[in-house]
């Protein structure tokens, strides 16, 4: 694992290219930006899940995304299979709250 001057982990060649393979709909960008933390896209038992660091925490494997001030993190194991993270990601309790 490499790491850069900040002492961050640094992308590799393969992280680099799922990036650019991953999109955010307008809506989730929206999402995050008027949320008070960071996020996690992570597995679950009905596949990919956003939900607050607060509950999941980020690990030292994950592909991290900048969304304005916030930072959204992505489970490396559901990376390679993302292509665009949206709403039907936050579990169905959460967003019986945000309205």
């Amino acid at each position: 694992m490499r790491h850069g001057a900040s002492g961050a982990r640094e992308r590799t060649d393969s992280e680099n290219e799922l990036y650019r393979k991953i999109t955010l709909t307008d809506e989730m960008k929206q999402y995050l930006a008027t949320q008070a933390c960071d996020f996690r896209v992570c597995t679950s038992c009905g596949g990919p899940i956003l939900l607050p660091v607060t509950i999941k925490r980020p690990k030292p494997t994950d592909i991290t995304l900048r969304v304005g001030d916030r930072i959204l993190y992505i489970s490396r194991y559901q990376a390679p299979f993302l292509s665009s993270i949206d709403r039907e990601m936050i579990p169905r309790y959460v967003r019986r709250y945000d309205r």
